[in-house]
Protein backbone atom coordinates (compact mmCIF):
# COMPACT_ATOMS: atom_id res chain seq x y z
CA UNK A 1 0.00 0.00 0.00
CA UNK A 2 1.43 3.61 -1.26
CA UNK A 3 1.25 6.28 1.34
CA UNK A 4 -0.04 9.46 -0.01
CA UNK A 5 2.46 12.39 -0.65
CA UNK A 6 2.13 14.85 2.62
CA UNK A 7 0.28 17.80 2.13
CA UNK A 8 1.46 21.62 3.53
CA UNK A 9 -0.93 24.24 3.64
CA UNK A 10 0.42 27.89 3.43
CA UNK A 11 -2.16 30.35 5.24
CA UNK A 12 -1.30 34.18 4.43
CA UNK A 13 -2.72 36.90 3.06
CA UNK A 14 -0.53 38.16 1.54
CA UNK A 15 -0.74 36.13 -2.44
CA UNK A 16 2.90 37.21 -3.38
CA UNK A 17 4.51 35.48 0.05
CA UNK A 18 2.66 32.44 -0.21
CA UNK A 19 3.16 31.87 -3.85
CA UNK A 20 6.52 32.63 -3.49
CA UNK A 21 6.78 30.54 -0.53
CA UNK A 22 4.92 28.07 -2.14
CA UNK A 23 7.49 27.69 -5.09
CA UNK A 24 10.91 27.62 -2.87
CA UNK A 25 8.28 24.38 -1.14
CA UNK A 26 7.89 22.67 -3.99
CA UNK A 27 11.65 22.55 -5.01
CA UNK A 28 12.21 21.74 -2.37
CA UNK A 29 9.94 19.03 -1.61
CA UNK A 30 8.75 17.92 -5.11
CA UNK A 31 6.36 15.23 -4.02
CA UNK A 32 4.65 17.10 -1.45
CA UNK A 33 1.04 18.79 -2.36
CA UNK A 34 1.21 22.43 -1.25
CA UNK A 35 -2.02 24.23 -1.14
CA UNK A 36 -2.22 28.30 -0.11
CA UNK A 37 -5.07 29.82 1.98
CA UNK A 38 -5.43 33.74 1.90
CA UNK A 39 -7.40 33.75 5.13
CA UNK A 40 -7.97 31.28 8.09
CA UNK A 41 -11.79 30.94 7.47
CA UNK A 42 -10.79 28.98 3.68
CA UNK A 43 -8.40 26.78 5.44
CA UNK A 44 -11.11 25.82 7.87
CA UNK A 45 -13.83 25.33 4.36
CA UNK A 46 -10.93 22.58 3.22
CA UNK A 47 -10.54 19.93 5.59
CA UNK A 48 -7.77 21.36 7.89
CA UNK A 49 -6.58 18.37 9.92
CA UNK A 50 -5.07 16.67 6.77
CA UNK A 51 -1.79 18.85 6.82
CA UNK A 52 1.47 17.58 7.58
CA UNK A 53 2.68 21.20 8.16
CA UNK A 54 0.89 24.71 8.43
CA UNK A 55 3.03 28.10 7.28
CA UNK A 56 1.05 30.52 8.70
CA UNK A 57 1.84 34.20 9.03
CA UNK A 58 2.17 35.65 12.39
CA UNK A 59 -0.92 37.75 13.11
CA UNK A 60 -3.03 35.04 11.54
CA UNK A 61 -1.11 32.74 14.49
CA UNK A 62 -2.16 34.95 16.95
CA UNK A 63 -5.74 35.61 16.03
CA UNK A 64 -6.14 32.11 15.55
CA UNK A 65 -4.08 30.62 18.69
CA UNK A 66 -6.41 28.05 19.44
CA UNK A 67 -6.36 26.11 16.49
CA UNK A 68 -2.62 26.07 16.03
CA UNK A 69 -1.05 25.99 19.69
CA UNK A 70 -3.11 22.63 19.07
CA UNK A 71 -0.73 21.71 16.19
CA UNK A 72 2.29 23.48 17.46
CA UNK A 73 4.60 20.70 16.22
CA UNK A 74 2.93 20.98 12.82
CA UNK A 75 3.00 24.82 12.66
CA UNK A 76 6.10 27.32 11.23
CA UNK A 77 5.38 31.02 11.83
CA UNK A 78 6.53 33.09 8.96
CA UNK A 79 7.58 36.19 10.72
CA UNK A 80 10.85 38.51 10.84
CA UNK A 81 13.04 41.11 12.36
CA UNK A 82 10.12 43.38 12.36
CA UNK A 83 7.61 40.56 13.85
CA UNK A 84 9.99 39.01 16.52
CA UNK A 85 7.89 36.06 17.94
CA UNK A 86 9.23 33.92 20.54
CA UNK A 87 6.97 30.99 21.43
CA UNK A 88 7.82 27.98 23.23
CA UNK A 89 7.53 25.14 21.43
CA UNK A 90 6.88 26.84 18.00
CA UNK A 91 9.05 27.11 15.00
CA UNK A 92 9.65 30.24 13.29
CA UNK A 93 10.79 31.55 10.08
CA UNK A 94 12.19 34.77 8.97
CA UNK A 95 10.93 35.57 5.01
CA UNK A 96 12.79 38.96 5.33
CA UNK A 97 16.01 37.18 4.14
CA UNK A 98 17.88 36.69 1.07
CA UNK A 99 16.51 33.42 -0.77
CA UNK A 100 19.59 31.60 -0.12
CA UNK A 101 19.35 32.26 3.67
CA UNK A 102 15.10 31.56 3.34
CA UNK A 103 16.22 28.02 1.80
CA UNK A 104 18.91 27.17 4.32
CA UNK A 105 16.40 27.78 7.26
CA UNK A 106 13.71 25.94 5.30
CA UNK A 107 16.30 22.84 4.58
CA UNK A 108 17.21 23.41 8.44
CA UNK A 109 13.80 23.11 9.43
CA UNK A 110 12.95 20.12 7.21
CA UNK A 111 15.93 18.17 8.56
CA UNK A 112 15.65 18.54 11.86
CA UNK A 113 12.27 19.65 13.49
CA UNK A 114 10.18 18.67 10.71
CA UNK A 115 11.74 15.72 9.27
CA UNK A 116 9.69 12.77 10.96
CA UNK A 117 6.61 14.88 9.50
CA UNK A 118 7.07 13.51 5.98
CA UNK A 119 6.98 10.29 5.10
CA UNK A 120 10.43 8.56 3.04
CA UNK A 121 8.78 8.63 -0.27
CA UNK A 122 8.49 12.41 0.08
CA UNK A 123 12.36 13.25 0.32
CA UNK A 124 13.87 13.15 -3.24
CA UNK A 125 15.71 9.72 -4.01
CA UNK A 126 18.93 9.90 -4.23
CA UNK A 127 20.07 10.45 -8.05
CA UNK A 128 20.85 7.66 -10.28
CA UNK A 129 24.39 6.46 -11.53
CA UNK A 130 23.68 8.33 -15.16
CA UNK A 131 23.73 11.08 -12.70
CA UNK A 132 26.79 10.26 -10.36
CA UNK A 133 29.24 13.11 -9.57
CA UNK A 134 33.07 11.95 -9.51
CA UNK A 135 34.65 12.59 -5.73
CA UNK A 136 36.33 16.00 -7.10
CA UNK A 137 32.74 17.28 -8.42
CA UNK A 138 31.03 16.62 -4.67
CA UNK A 139 34.25 18.21 -3.28
CA UNK A 140 33.86 21.30 -5.68
CA UNK A 141 29.97 21.26 -4.78
CA UNK A 142 30.48 21.16 -1.41
CA UNK A 143 32.90 24.07 -1.74
CA UNK A 144 29.94 25.92 -3.96
CA UNK A 145 27.16 25.78 -1.23
CA UNK A 146 29.64 27.34 1.59
CA UNK A 147 29.40 30.52 -1.08
CA UNK A 148 32.80 30.45 -2.04
CA UNK A 149 33.86 31.57 -5.79
CA UNK A 150 35.43 29.50 -8.43
CA UNK A 151 39.39 31.45 -7.95
CA UNK A 152 38.67 30.56 -4.00
CA UNK A 153 37.52 27.43 -4.39
CA UNK A 154 40.29 26.33 -6.42
CA UNK A 155 42.79 27.90 -4.15
CA UNK A 156 41.41 25.83 -1.22
CA UNK A 157 41.46 22.64 -3.69
CA UNK A 158 44.97 23.33 -5.07
CA UNK A 159 43.64 22.79 -8.27
CA UNK A 160 43.89 25.59 -11.50
CA UNK A 161 40.69 27.81 -11.72
CA UNK A 162 40.16 26.06 -15.48
CA UNK A 163 39.78 22.63 -13.94
CA UNK A 164 36.94 24.43 -11.14
CA UNK A 165 35.04 26.10 -13.94
CA UNK A 166 35.03 22.50 -15.90
CA UNK A 167 33.99 20.80 -12.81
CA UNK A 168 31.19 23.03 -12.11
CA UNK A 169 30.10 22.99 -16.01
CA UNK A 170 29.82 18.97 -15.02
CA UNK A 171 27.87 19.19 -12.18
CA UNK A 172 25.58 21.47 -13.78
CA UNK A 173 24.98 18.91 -17.29
CA UNK A 174 25.17 16.21 -14.65
CA UNK A 175 21.96 17.35 -11.94
CA UNK A 176 20.42 20.22 -15.10
CA UNK A 177 20.81 22.80 -11.57
CA UNK A 178 22.26 26.24 -12.77
CA UNK A 179 21.66 28.36 -9.08
CA UNK A 180 23.59 27.91 -6.39
CA UNK A 181 20.56 27.52 -4.16
CA UNK A 182 19.60 24.63 -6.05
CA UNK A 183 22.94 23.15 -6.08
CA UNK A 184 22.45 23.64 -2.21
CA UNK A 185 18.71 21.70 -2.31
CA UNK A 186 20.33 19.03 -4.11
CA UNK A 187 24.02 18.75 -1.86
CA UNK A 188 21.83 18.36 1.77
CA UNK A 189 18.79 16.44 0.53
CA UNK A 190 21.67 13.99 -0.89
CA UNK A 191 24.30 14.30 2.05
CA UNK A 192 26.83 15.78 0.85
CA UNK A 193 26.14 18.11 3.11
CA UNK A 194 24.42 19.53 6.44
CA UNK A 195 22.03 22.07 6.49
CA UNK A 196 23.57 23.97 9.23
CA UNK A 197 27.03 23.72 7.88
CA UNK A 198 26.63 25.96 5.32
Amino acid sequence: MMKHAPEIAIVDANTLSALGLQTILEELIPMATIRTFNSFESLIDDTPDMYAHYFVSAHLYVEHASFFLARKKKTIIMAGESQPLQLSGVSTLNIYQPKEALVKDILKLHQHAHHKGFPPEAIPPKRTLEHELSAREIEVLVQVTKGLINKEIADKLNISLTTVITHRKNITEKLGIKSVSGLTIYAVMNGYVEADRI
